[in-house]
């Protein structure tokens, strides 16, 4: 296995989605910033303001820094945090889809579109109607683009049972079943939802939900889904357990089965990434906060080459 690489030495950039656009690798990451808010289990530290995208020809190659490509004042609903977003491609148009708090601090999802990879991008009056929650990452899948969303804690995800605010968050327990991901399929303009958030179930060996109490398995933010001789991977961090896992299905909708580990914790708190197949090969896009000295608000990209083994199961990575 190679070793790591980190991207961007230049600035703390985090949560990257990658995309290949034009024969480039397209980088979509969250923009960390010195705060000087405490850190809590809120997130209120990871106050981002902005995105930059960056290009890579090769993964050997530097990163371009396209700028700012959308900024917190530009969004007319805005409060305040941006966090993890994604991008898509259709009909000559790129997506931008991202949380973001509104005036009230609950998050929505939002999206801005442009007319190139590297934008800038315009932001939609107001955010998706009917979206809540965090990290929207976005599959492209046989004509249809289905959107995953989803987070504990400071993602609000326990705010919310069959797609309708609690009048007091949740959380399941012990051997409860876990709060579940969610996916929905995008209408065709791209800018809406076009059907009801479903859950994505995530199952053991024995086919049954992964429970509350098994923190090193079940969901807790950042998903993403990519496709490998036919099966469907859906991976995802564990959280405050700070694994990267997986697990396969025959559909996107699941259920998907639990496979294991793909990145054992790196240093800093969270664990965000994306997989992307690129020349052939298969590419881990990651963070950690070495270079800050551990400051787990100020976090640094970096990626790694991601293999499988002949089952179709991937072989794990060690962490930092």
């Amino acid at each position: 296995m190679k070793k790591a690489r980190y991207l961007i030495p230049g600035d703390y950039m985090a949560d990257p989605a990658v995309h290949v656009f034009n024969d480039k690798l397209y980088i979509y990451p969250s923009h960390d910033r010195e705060s000087c808010i405490p850190e809590n289990d809120s997130g209120d530290h990871f106050d981002m303001r902005d995105y930059h995208v960056f290009s890579m020809d090769d993964v050997e190659s530097d990163a371009t820094d396209h700028g700012v490509v959308l900024d917190a004042g530009d969004i007319p609903w805005a409060g305040r945090q941006l966090w993890d977003c994604d991008v898509a491609y259709r009909d000559g148009k790129y997506y931008l889809y991202f949380p973001l708090k509104d005036r009230n601090d609950i998050f929505r999802i939002g999206v801005a579109v442009a007319d190139r990879p590297e934008g800038p991008f315009i932001p939609c009056e107001n955010p998706m109607k009917g979206s809540y929650s965090i990290d929207p990452a976005v599959l492209s899948d046989g004509g249809n683009c289905y959107m995953y969303f989803g987070g504990l804690w400071g993602g609000q995800l326990q705010r919310y049972r069959n797609n309708r605010a609690l009048e007091c968050a949740v959380l399941p327990e012990g051997g409860e079943p876990a709060l579940c991901p969610k996916i929905v399929r995008l209408g065709d303009s791209m800018l809406e939802f076009g059907e009801e958030p479903r859950d994505v179930v995530i199952l053991d060996e024995k086919g049954n939900p992964l429970t509350a109490g098994d923190t090193k398995r079940r969901f807790f933010e950042a998903s993403w889904v990519h496709r490998h001789n036919g099966k469907y991977y859906f991976s995802y961090s564990t959280g405050d357990t700070h694994l990267l896992c997986y697990a396969t299905g025959d559909n996107p909708y699941g259920p998907f089965v639990y496979r294991g580990v793909i990145l054992t914790p790196v240093v800093g708190w969270t664990t965000h990434h994306s997989i992307v197949k690129f020349r052939e090969k298969w590419y881990l896009f990651h963070h950690d906060c070495v270079p800050s000295g551990g400051k787990t608000w100020l976090r640094s990209l970096k990626v790694i080459e991601l293999e499988y083994n002949e089952d179709g199961s991937i072989k794990t990575i060690e962490g930092t």
